[in-house]
C-alpha cells in the first residue's frame, strides 16, 4: 500500500524525521509507537501528503504525483475528532460527499451504514461537537473517514482524550471495524497496551528513526536496542 524510501522531514533546518524506509501491506495493522516527539505523528501526516518531505514514497506501487486523488483514498482521524465545531456530525460525516457531488439518496444511505458501524444514533447526528461526548465525536470522525470508502485508515492517537471505561469500549469496537472491513490500518500511540490490544506491527521510534518493526511481541522478547527495553519497562510501570 505504501512505500518508503529515504522519506524524511525537517522544520527549520532542524530533523523531525530522519531518512527513513518502510513497506506497509495492504489490509495490514500498523501500529507507530514511541515517546513525544519521537517522529510518529510526522511519518503518518507524511503518508497523507501534510508536511513536506524529501524521498520518495509509492501508494499502490506508483509514486504519488497528485496528492489531491490519493487523500480520497484515505481516511484521516486525529486526536479528539477535529470535527468542525460549527457543522453538526451529519454536516461533518458528508462534507467531503457533497463537496464531491453525490446525490442525497447514496449520502443518506452511507450514512446509515455508518451510523450502524460506529453505533451512532440519527439524533445523536443531528448535534453539533460541542453537544457530543468524546467518545461521540471520536465515532462521528471514524464515520467522516470512512465516508469515501478510502483504502487506508491514518489514526493519529484516536483514543488519547477520552476517559479509561469509553476508551476500551471504542477500542473493542474499532478492532471489529478493522476486522469486517479488512482496511490498512496505520495508527500512532503512545501507549504499548493499545498496541498490544489492536495487534498487527509496531514500529517503534525514537528521534525521528525507526529502532525496531516486526511483531509487537518481539519488542519483548527480541529487544533490537536496550532503548526498546528501557520503553516497554517504563510502561510496565505505568
Amino acid at each position: 500500500m505504501f512505500e518508503l524510501s529515504d522519506v524524511a522531514v525537517s522544520y527549520g533546518g532542524t530533523p523531525a524525521l530522519a531518512p527513513t524506509s518502510l513497506s506497509i501491506m495492504a489490509g495490514e495493522t500498523l501500529v507507530l509507537l514511541g515517546p513525544s516527539g519521537s517522529g510518529k505523528s510526522t511519518l503518518l501526516r507524511s503518508l497523507a501528503g501534510l508536511t513536506p518531505f524529501t524521498g520518495t514514497l509509492r501508494f499502490e506501487g506508483a509514486p504519488v504525483t497528485d496528492w489531491r486523488a490519493v487523500r480520497r483514498r484515505l481516511g484521516y482521524v486525529i486526536q479528539d475528532g477535529g470535527l468542525f465545531p460549527h457543522l453538526t456530525a451529519s454536516g461533518n460525516v458528508t462534507l467531503m460527499a457533497r463537496e464531491l457531488g453525490w446525490d442525497a439518496a447514496r449520502i443518506a444511505a452511507r450514512v446509515e451504514e455508518l451510523a450502524g458501524l460506529v453505533a451512532l444514533e440519527p439524533a445523536q447526528l443531528d448535534r453539533f461537537p460541542a453537544e457530543l461526548s468524546g467518545g461521540q465525536r471520536q465515532r462521528v470522525a471514524m464515520m467522516r473517514a470512512l465516508m469515501l470508502d478510502p483504502a487506508v485508515l491514518l489514526l493519529d492517537e484516536p483514543l488519547s482524550a477520552l476517559d479509561p471505561i469509553t476508551r476500551v469500549r471504542l477500542a473493542g469496537e474499532l478492532r471489529d471495524i478493522f476486522a469486517e472491513l479488512g482496511k490498512t490500518v496505520v495508527m500512532v500511540t503512545h501507549s504499548l497496551g493499545e498496541a498490544r490490544f489492536f495487534g498487527g506491527t509496531a514500529v517503534l521510534m525514537r528521534g525521528g528513526e525507526i529502532v525496531q518493526q516486526g511483531p509487537i511481541a518481539d519488542l519483548a522478547e527480541k529487544p533490537a536496542d536496550p532503548f526498546v527495553t528501557e520503553f516497554l519497562a517504563a510502561e510496565e510501570a505505568l
